[in-house]
């Protein structure tokens, strides 16, 4: 029987090492399906793309006085990160208020009796309260991403998409991008900044060892979450 225990025992043991070696190695991390590259129909023999007989054909036509700047569905830019944000906020309140009230026995016929005297009393109260909070933050981003425009407004506008994943030893590390731009706003070499993006989605972070070490425990988190009472 105790040979059974000790098997058993060893058994538990090797099922565990084999687990916490299986969550060493982090899976790959899948693509976010919003922020994936969108592109043209492909042309092919079957399906070739349909012409009307003229010389100039819509969707193929560049301007040849101006630099070729992407304008079309599925062209590509890159995106030069330079996000900087800081903010801070103070705020003070104090109040106080005290009450005070006192009782005096009634005079009955211009005279107080024994029992009418012990009604004499005072009333007092005070209430008071201070808050005092302080807030900072501060935010860099800097980099670059290349994207691709997903979709062409009337107006020349252009919607652009894209993501970047980098795997590094025990993690990976993501940068996720959407907005709106202006064709005006690319620069000759391909490029626009990420502050002329309008209804920009900027997201950084990653996933792995060195990320979940930088995380609070679920425990952690409950004691300081809003719901705990103390």
């Amino acid at each position: 029987m105790k040979i059974r225990g000790l098997v058993r025992i060893m058994g538990a043991a090797i099922i565990g090492v084999l687990g916490l070696s299986g969550c060493a190695s982090q899976p790959p991390v899948k693509p976010d399906p919003s922020f994936a590259v969108v592109m043209p129909p492909e042309e092919s023999q079957n399906n070739p793309m349909q012409t009307s007989g003229a010389i100039y054909q819509a969707g193929q036509m560049d301007n040849m006085f101006v630099d070729a700047r992407p304008y079309r569905v599925g062209d590509i830019l890159t995106v030069v990160l330079q996000e900087s944000m800081n903010g801070s906020k103070s705020a003070t309140t104090a109040t106080n208020k005290s009450q005070a009230t006192a009782i005096t026995p009634p005079a009955i016929f211009g005279l107080t009796s024994a029992a009418v005297a012990r009604l004499t009393g005072n009333l007092s109260s005070s209430n008071a309260f201070k808050g005092d909070g302080t807030s900072a933050q501060t935010n860099n981003l800097s980099g670059q991403i290349t994207v691709t425009v997903s979709r062409v407004y009337a107006n020349g506008s252009l919607f652009i998409q894209g993501q970047k994943y980098i795997g590094i030893n025990q993690g990976t590390e993501y940068v996720k991008l959407s907005g709106l731009i202006r064709p005006q706003d690319i620069a000759p070499d391909n490029t626009v900044i990420s502050t002329r993006i309008a209804d920009a989605h900027i997201s950084y972070g990653g996933s792995g060892t060195v990320n979940d070490a930088n995380n609070m425990g679920w425990l952690a988190r409950f004691f300081n979450s809003p719901i705990f009472p103390f």
